[in-house]
């Protein structure tokens, strides 16, 4: 699905979001693909700053241009990308704030209703979802989140497969995305924890590194 014109929202996206989608991109597929979906989505440039603001316009021509260069569909990429947040040696600043919600799984699922807080202490010009978590058994969850770019739900399906992997546990997710308010979009997401203790998680320390 291509992201359409009309899909812009006008808000500004922060820098860090859209070199993340630069590293990802160049770190699966080469720098020569990156340049050339840059020079599909019209950018006139072929790099991103982490500290500067850009207009959504901007992220979603990168998104619509890496869609077709790459021969992908927006929901695999996204899902993609979200799970290379996890697992990337170089987005390790965004597992250590995700992990730090707790010490198992369904621990970091309730943790994500303060996550828009935590991050926006951190970078305050930062734009990330906000969530909600309803739990109906200790294994069964509803995470509904809310945010501006469109397509954004499986970016936060891979985030959460991968976090899910990185506590060990084995669950099946399921994704519903619907509009909300004042063009944004929301997206609700059921978990279903079959084994917390499936696989032995990764390694992580509280504590800054010695």
């Amino acid at each position: 699905m291509v992201l359409r014109p009309n899909a812009v929202t006008g808000y500004v996206v922060h820098g860090l979001i859209n070199t993340a989608i630069e590293s990802f991109v160049i770190g699966q597929y080469g720098s020569e693909a990156w340049k050339q979906i840059c020079q599909r989505a019209r950018l006139g440039h072929d790099s991103f700053e982490s500290m500067m603001m850009y207009e959504d316009a901007d992220t979603l021509a990168v998104l619509d241009a890496a869609f077709v260069q790459l021969g992908r569909d927006r929901d695999s990429l996204l899902e993609d990308l979200g799970t290379w947040l996890v697992t990337s040696e170089a987005t390790q600043p965004v597992r250590r704030l995700l992990r730090f919600g707790g010490e198992t799984f369904p621990e970091f699922l309730h943790s994500l209703c303060e996550l828009h807080d935590r991050a926006r202490l951190a970078m305050p010009d930062m734009s990330v979802p906000v969530f909600s978590v309803r739990e109906y058994t200790p294994n069964t969850f509803s995470i509904r989140a809310i945010w501006v770019l469109p397509g954004f739900g499986a970016l936060v399906l891979g985030l959460l497969r991968a976090m899910a992997d990185d506590f060990g546990a084995l669950v099946v997710l399921s994704l519903c995305e619907t509009p909300a308010e004042d063009g944004e979009i929301a997206v609700t997401i059921s978990v279903d924890m079959l084994d917390s203790a499936f696989a032995e998680g990764r390694d992580f320390v509280l504590g800054a590194r010695q």
